[in-house]
């Protein structure tokens, strides 16, 4: 099975070690082999067989192999995901580890817009002991699949249904000491660069953003953190490489402070934290 899943997947165009490390991926997750098992020839029952066939049949014809698994691993926790959610990213850690060390040891209160699988509200409920997370999308499907990886990773976070740019569903009773977003930011333009097994089965409305308007969530929830977070308030963003600059101008032409643009492990531009108000944090 681990010769026949990699041909398969070579013969779809795929590099060879990728196909090697799917295979064997595979093998782990429907069969429970350790790789020395799959390695010595181990066999796996029929059942497991036709799963195997079925799973490899979807990853060659460019089906992503974690939604067809239904799961990934995202800071130490499993997360499940399904095409009404995006796939977490290892850029997508970098960002929660820099909330969580740029956090001091005191209650907080946590918002997460636009959390999708709800990755990063999780892992911040997780790292975070001492915080309150609350964690809005516009989508009942996202919500659905965040809700099930809080309760599969034993954290509370308080999901909410809200779309930031209609001012009638916004909650505005509480007050956080931090915002953090990863919001759609790719623009429509770029879809021709794009993997297809991204752009055609990841979700679109958690992607895109018009040509004409690349900063439309930035100066949204920008906006919002003037009013939402506490004086000293932290914001941080992931960004699309392309547009650093222009979101860390954005946010100090609203009056935030110390504003910092980051970069990934692969050198891009990709994270932006702010600070709101002139005054000590809290």
């Amino acid at each position: 099975m681990y010769r026949k899943i990699r041909q398969r997947l070579t013969a779809s165009g795929m590099e060879e070690g990728e196909a090697k490390a799917i295979a064997l991926l595979l093998l782990e997750k429907v069969c429970g082999m350790s790789v020395a098992e799959v390695l010595t020839g181990k066999p796996c029952d029929e059942r497991d067989r036709e799963q195997l066939e079925s799973m490899a049949a979807r990853i060659a014809q460019g089906e992503p192999v974690q939604y067809v698994l239904g799961e990934t691993e995202f800071c130490g926790m499993t997360m499940h995901v399904e095409p009404g959610v995006l796939i977490p990213r290892k850029e997508t850690e970098e960002l929660v580890e820099w909330v969580v060390t740029s956090q001091e040891e005191q209650p907080l209160r946590v918002l997460d817009i636009g959390t999708g699988s709800g990755c990063i509200a999780i892992a911040l409920a997780k790292r975070l002991t001492n915080a309150h997370v609350e964690a809005w999308d516009i989508s009942e499907e996202a919500l659905a699949i965040a809700k099930e990886n809080a309760e599969r990773n034993h954290e509370h976070v308080e999901f909410q249904r809200v779309d930031v740019m209609e001012e009638s569903t916004l909650p505005f009773q509480d007050r956080f000491h931090l915002i953090v977003s990863n919001p759609p930011y790719i623009c429509e333009e770029e879809a021709a660069e794009m993997e297809a097994n991204v752009l055609h089965h990841e979700p679109r409305l958690a992607l895109f953003v018009p040509n004409d308007d690349p900063l439309k969530f930035y100066r949204r929830i920008g906006m919002l953190g003037t009013q939402m977070l506490e004086d000293g308030g932290m914001l941080f963003f992931e960004i699309n490489r392309r547009f650093g600059k222009e979101v860390a101008a954005l946010l100090s032409g609203m009056g935030y402070r110390d504003v910092v643009l980051r970069k990934d492990a692969f050198g891009n531009d990709r994270m932006v934290k702010a600070i709101k108000g002139t005054g000590i944090r809290y």
